[in-house]
């Protein structure tokens, strides 16, 4: 392998083969290029994502923040960050995050953006279901818990008298109820259970 500059060949080699996608927006902020990667993913021809096509396939929920940190970045000739979702070839809506860079010319001059894009579908369904499950826990948290005044000790649904953790009433919206286990009524109350004995 040769060292040194890259040919105009050999760059649109690693470009067309990278693993991810690639656009490049001009001056006017409208894309004049896309990689093999973006293409194969959204199924369409080069022709159709030129200029704004590629907005097309963007989630219509998901367009007017998409185009407001795309403009608004480019404005201000700003490296920005988004996660949106694109329509892939099967028609199936896939989160994407998309970084876009400006560059310069040979002699310095602002030509516009070039981005990256990764389908980061799983990490965000792995988010959402971490935060459903971490909601379901506070929900459960919140409800009224029957305990002892004395031992704070806890009964459950089946009517078993557990540990309570200092933690649940210090990091959770929790009510308590108050009353006595048998166990510490026994304690507190020796006289009433002497005919016990």
């Amino acid at each position: 392998m040769k060292k040194g500059k890259l040919s105009y060949d050999e760059y649109m080699i690693l470009v067309e083969n990278a693993p991810i996608m690639i656009w490049r927006a001009n001056t006017s902020a409208e894309c004049d290029y896309f990689n093999q990667q973006w293409l194969n993913f959204t199924g369409r021809q080069i022709e159709q994502e030129l200029g704004n096509g590629w907005a097309e396939g963007v989630f219509s929920e998901d367009l007017e923040r998409c185009l407001e940190i795309y403009l608004s970045s480019f404005a201000k000739r700003a490296i920005f960050e988004m996660e949106y979702r694109l329509r892939r070839y099967d028609g199936e809506y896939r989160w994407i995050f998309d970084r876009g860079v400006p560059f310069e010319d040979e002699r310095g001059n602002f030509s516009g953006y070039i981005g990256s894009c990764i389908d980061v579908t799983e990490s965000i369904n792995a988010r959402k279901l971490m935060l459903l499950e971490r909601d379901s826990e506070i929900r459960t948290l919140r409800g009224m818990l029957p305990i002892c005044s004395s031992c704070k000790k806890i009964r459950d649904d089946k009517g078993y008298w557990n540990q309570i953790e200092v933690y649940i009433s210090k990091h959770s919206e929790a009510e308590f109820t108050h009353g006595t286990c048998p166990e510490c009524a026994r304690k507190l109350y020796p006289e009433l259970y002497d005919d016990e004995k």
